[in-house]
């Protein structure tokens, strides 16, 4: 969102189209479909994954420590996208100021939760398969440890987003008089605007995605060595399914938002006039964002096993 209007892809979730789009009957009608779809299925799925986490003794493990948060985060975002179709439908912001600054913080924050959870679980993997190749135990890798580091990763996301806490603020239009929802940047406006978008381009995409490139490549670089030089297996079957999942869900979360960090580029590189193709394309762009909210229960329960179990156990009908 950015009171600059006629910008390629404004925002990851700028509600509100441009005037001459207001009655784009398309438009209207799919985005509250695909959004409400995504916060149902989120919100289930989720909740589900949470649940299971803290109740059943077993799924206490350091890697599921770090896929509560990530179900947690993704709640969150999912329990305010209604509000987001609310503004949608209603073509202006009813809710106030306060609630504009928790609505566009907590959306900026599920931008940055996601990757920066996926970091921290990729650099685990890392000690887990390296600690295994030199035949090595963790002692420091605790469930205690586990819930410090989320606990940091919360802080560090916040402090991340609290510029856009501050900008974010109810505009009104000059010419139709409407109240948005949006960052609001002083003068030059154009200026703070890209700046906001390659900030949020290095710390919640460029950096982490590295990270997590560098990691994974030396990873498997270790893992080919010993193959040739061992007739061991570098991970046994439990450590190497953890590994998979781990690797499945970060490749899907790429694939949701890759898109959004690219169009970013777009933004900052050319000057195309908004019309409703690419109205279209920036919303199918941040749906496919909102997507990855609701898709990584689904992926615990094809890849993981307890997750599956747990999912089953949880689902059955049993007589009281």
């Amino acid at each position: 969102r950015t009171t600059e209007e006629g910008s390629f892809f404004l925002g990851r979730t700028d509600c509100t189209l441009p005037d001459d789009f207001f009655f784009y009957a398309d438009l209207y009608v799919i985005l509250p479909v695909i959004y409400s779809v995504i916060c149902a299925v989120g919100l289930t799925g989720n909740t589900a994954v949470i649940y299971m986490i803290l109740k059943a003794p077993k799924m206490k493990t350091v890697t599921n420590m770090f896929i509560l948060n990530l179900a947690i985060a993704d709640d969150l975002f999912t329990l305010v996208l209604p509000i987001n179709i609310a503004e949608h439908l209603l073509h202006h912001w009813p809710f106030g100021e306060v609630l504009c600054k928790v609505i566009l913080s907590i959306d900026h924050y599920n931008i940055f939760s996601s990757i920066y959870f996926l970091t921290v679980m990729s650099i685990d993997r890392y000690l887990v398969v390296l600690a295994t190749v030199r035949s090595k135990r963790m002692p420091y890798r605790t469930y205690r440890a586990a819930k410090i580091i989320s606990l940091c990763v919360w802080v560090l996301v916040i402090l991340i987003v609290m510029p856009f806490t501050v900008f974010a603020s109810v505009y009104v239009g000059a010419h139709d008089g409407r109240k948005r929802c949006l960052l609001s940047f002083p003068s030059p406006e154009s200026s703070w605007f890209k700046a906001s978008r390659i900030y949020t381009l290095i710390l919640g995409f460029a950096i982490p995605v590295s990270t997590i490139c560098i990691l994974y490549t030396t990873m498997l670089y270790r893992l080919r060595n010993m193959r040739l030089n061992s007739n061991a297996k570098a991970l046994d079957k439990a450590k190497k399914k953890v590994t998979v999942m781990v690797f499945i869900v970060l490749a899907v979360c790429l694939f949701c938002w890759t898109p959004f960090h690219l169009s970013t580029i777009v933004a900052l590189t050319t000057d195309l006039k908004t019309t409703p193709l690419l109205i279209g394309i920036s919303y199918f762009i941040t749906s496919l964002s909102y997507a990855n909210s609701c898709l990584n229960p689904f992926l615990y329960a094809f890849l993981d096993d307890s997750f599956r179990k747990a999912f089953k156990k949880m689902l059955e009908c049993r007589p009281a």
